[in-house]
């Protein structure tokens, strides 16, 4: 049959897209004469809700809709899990009047007519209306879309932007969650499963930074230790472990009291797993540590370097830092030799010899009221040094604090004009090249003109003198004389010779550099005759004087005790007629000249003072001194070389006020051999006769020609 409109009742169009269900039919026979499914339908339930939802939708008189009506259908829908007739297909109920079907009655009665009553019109083109803007809004995704619960597609900017928003919001949320993710586990891995490997890390660390092996000892000639390496404790903490971090750094702040209660806090709150607290710790410290039981402080068995003579040999065996590595002295000269972990090393050095030696000297530095002072003996056949002392000196086991003048070794690394000892070298090479003999007379009377400066001697000698006496009187003008005759070029290279204008090869990293005229000009020349304007190490000295001495033969300097008393190196520097006259000389400084306060009876000293104006800012400084004394004894056969010097040595009423080498370094250096001298085993010998040392000289000198032409006398000499 058609279906019966009734008057004033809304009816939807037929579905013809689906069965009737079950339900539908049920309500169809239950309720004849009434919409099947409109009770169902105005329940918001049964199969088509969605659809009687929407159309119970009344426009207002614009037409519009109420949005939470229309967000009301799709939630009506989800109930039902079926698709949702929005998507599927638009809402008919509001598409306009349904169609007239020939014999259809309404409701109410009444066929509809041609014409309409214009407020249904009005009414139906506003359903019209709603219709197509639900059609823009809903849009179905797919033919199989279903509808989400409270969830509504939008197209155009709105859709865009909603969702770019939610794009957003997930990887920003998905960021956020891979991050703490990250650093939970990161925390869980530190605090539960890394915490062992953290700690043997630290154990490696610790491990790495010991020494690989010990380090060898240093003993000097008769096998008495200088520097050994003894068993310690590297004292370390990790502060993961530390409780208390206060109340462990004033227990440790007590055990080492090198170190500060807040520096040991500071360390003990740090981030890191491994802290050194205390290198090389004593044993007895460990004991305490131990004693306390202090959370996160450990040891590790470490060596520890071990100076049992402390200051006696500090400038000669030096130090070594907490790695075990030589930073000063053999220990650092000859590491990697020591560091090799072999047999002793063994020094030249004669430990009764340098305490006799350092006390001498210290007592003489007190007296005098110097700042420092150096001496050394050298063996003048081997070149081995037995005693090398500088004062001020220090103690390897406390360097903290240590001044850089107490670590400096005036031995080796001082270069200093030496003055009036250069005399020795000058008369040397003068007879050496034979541009004088010891017969020749020169007339030191008048000063020497030298540049804008003028040379004079301490004390004025009014006759002429001759060779011989410039260097027993110490004349400064004699020598400037005996310079101009030497020459510049000749002079340079003697001086080469005897190894003044180059570093020693000695052991010792401290080596000081002779400082020289670039430019070797006449003046130059004659102030170098007389140790001035020429800056040199003792040892430089010593060797060089120890090489006249020696018959002329120049051995190489050493700390090192030689096999079967062999030096390294050996060359002639003058000759042997030249070295026996010199030695005469010397001795004749002794026993006639400026150096009589040396002379130690029975030992035949010889030998030669030299006092020296320090070079300050404006030039030379009058009152500030070097006054230094090179011996050699016996005499009659060298065997050893001593020099002396004092830095700044002040004059008293013993001395007159003078601070001389002859009044201030010759006592310290006679004091010296009597002391060490027996210890060398050298023994008191007589004195020899005058006569023999004229006839020394005799021989010495040239015979005077029978027809010699008469010439003028060269520049400064007189008859």
């Amino acid at each position: 049959m058609p279906p019966v409109f009734r008057p004033g009742a809304r009816h939807d169009p037929p579905d013809h897209d689906r069965p009737a269900r079950p339900a539908e039919r049920a309500d169809r026979r239950a309720v004849p004469g009434k919409a099947p499914g409109s009770d169902a339908r105005k329940a918001g339930g049964g199969g088509r809700s969605g659809r009687a939802v929407l159309s119970e939708q009344h426009p207002d008189s614009a037409g519009r809709v109420d949005p939470a009506d229309l967000a009301a259908a799709p939630r009506a829908n989800a109930a039902t899990g079926r698709p949702c007739p929005a998507f599927r297909r638009p809402v008919q109920a509001l598409r306009g009047p349904a169609r007239h079907v020939p014999g259809a009655v309404r409701r109410n009665g009444r066929r509809p007519g041609a014409g309409q009553h214009p407020r249904t019109r009005r009414r139906q083109s506003g359903e019209a209306a709603m219709s197509r803007r639900l059609r823009d809004l809903c849009r179905p995704h797919a033919e199989t879309a279903r509808c989400r619960p409270g969830e509504m597609h939008l197209e155009g900017a709105a859709g865009k932007a909603i969702s770019l928003a939610r794009r957003r919001l997930f990887v920003t949320g998905a960021v956020f969650l891979l991050a703490f993710g990250a650093i939970g586990y990161r925390l869980f891995d530190l605090s539960v499963i890394r915490a062992g490997v953290e700690a043997e890390k630290a154990q490696r660390a610790a491990g790495k930074t010991l020494p690989p092996g010990h380090r060898a000892d240093i003993v000097d000639r008769n096998g008495i230790v200088l520097a050994t390496s003894i068993r310690a404790w590297s004292i370390y903490a990790d502060p993961a472990h530390v409780g208390d971090p206060g109340r462990t750094a004033r227990i440790l702040a007590h055990i080492f009291p090198n170190q500060s209660v807040r520096t040991l806090a500071a360390k003990l709150q740090r981030k890191s797993r491994f802290v050194w607290i205390q290198r090389q710790a004593s044993p007895a410290a460990y004991q305490q540590i131990l004693r306390f039981g202090l959370a996160g402080i450990h040891a590790r068995p470490d060596l520890r370097r071990a100076y049992p003579q402390r200051a006696l040999v500090a400038h000669v065996v030096g130090t070594s830092d907490v790695d075990n590595r030589g930073t000063a002295g053999v220990e650092a000269g000859l590491d990697k030799r020591i560091r090799s972990g072999g047999r002793p090393v063994g020094l030249s050095i004669d430990l009764r010899v340098q305490v006799a030696v350092r006390e001498i000297l210290a007592r003489s530095i007190a007296y005098w009221k110097a700042i420092g002072g150096a001496a050394l003996v050298m063996d003048v056949r081997t070149g081995e040094i037995p005693a090398m002392v500088s004062l001020p000196d220090y103690d390897p086991y406390n360097l903290q604090g240590v001044p850089k003048k107490a670590r400096f070794n005036r031995n080796t690394l001082g270069v200093y004009e030496l003055g009036s000892v250069f005399k020795v070298l000058n008369t040397a090479m003068a007879l050496d090249y034979g541009v004088t003999h010891l017969r020749k007379k020169y007339r030191v009377d008048k000063p020497v003109p030298a540049g804008r400066r003028f040379i004079r001697d301490t004390h004025p000698i009014a006759k002429p003198i001759d060779t011989g006496t410039v260097m027993v009187k110490s004349s400064n003008i004699g020598s400037a004389l005996i310079g101009r005759q030497i020459g510049a070029k000749r002079q340079k290279a003697f001086l080469r010779r005897a190894g003044m204008l180059a570093k020693l090869p000695l052991e010792l990293p401290e080596a000081g550099q002779p400082l020289y005229p670039r430019h070797w000009r006449p003046v130059n020349t004659l102030t170098i005759s007389f140790g001035h304007g020429i800056a040199v190490t003792p040892v430089h000295l010593a060797a060089a004087v120890a090489g006249i001495v020696n018959d002329g033969v120049m051995v190489a300097p050493t700390l090192l005790k030689r096999p079967n008393g062999r030096p390294k190196w050996r060359r002639r520097i003058v000759s042997s007629k030249t070295s026996r006259i010199l030695r005469e000389l010397m001795r004749r400084v002794v026993l006639e000249g400026t150096g009589k306060r040396a002379n130690a009876r029975g030992y035949r000293v010889g030998g030669k003072t030299g006092t020296a104006e320090k070079v300050g800012r404006g030039g030379y400084r009058r009152k500030a001194l070097l006054s230094s004394f090179v011996a050699a004894f016996p005499m009659n056969r060298p065997r050893y070389v001593l020099l002396v010097s004092l830095d700044e040595p002040k004059g008293n009423k013993k001395s007159y006020g003078y601070a001389t080498a002859g009044w201030v370094a010759a006592p310290a250096a006679k004091e010296i051999i009597e002391r060490i001298a027996p210890i060398l085993r050298i023994a008191p010998q007589a004195e020899e006769p005058r006569k023999s040392r004229k006839q020394v000289l005799a021989s010495a000198a040239p015979a005077p020609r029978k027809r010699a032409r008469r010439s003028a006398a060269p520049a400064g000499s007189g008859r």
